[in-house]
């Protein structure tokens, strides 16, 4: 199994419509993707910061993803409105999952 985590930095009044838009128009559009095994959406209101983690088969299904435009199409949902810097993505092999 692989995970990606996006990083991101929120505009300080964007959180509501942030999680509205990931849970409305992202996570429907996930399902859709070869491979994809789920997500998880991680934010703080203190800092404005938020973790985007989804979960791939393995790296190949991730790296499809990736090349496919998905990713930034998802992203570009989100750029205008409520980033205040630009999102960060890495990469991980799931090493032990319980």
């Amino acid at each position: 199994m692989f995970a990606r985590l996006t990083t991101i930095q929120m505009k300080s009044d964007r959180h509501e419509e942030f999680v509205k838009i990931y849970e409305e128009k992202v996570i429907p559009a996930a399902r859709l993707q070869k491979g994809y095994r789920g997500a998880y959406l991680l934010t703080d209101r203190k800092t404005n910061k938020g973790i985007l983690f989804t979960l791939w088969n393995g790296e190949e299904d991730a790296i499809a993803n990736e090349r496919s435009s998905y990713y930034q199409e998802q992203i570009e949902k989100f750029a205008q409105l409520i980033f205040s810097a630009p999102p960060v993505r890495e990469g991980f092999d799931v090493s032990l999952r319980d």
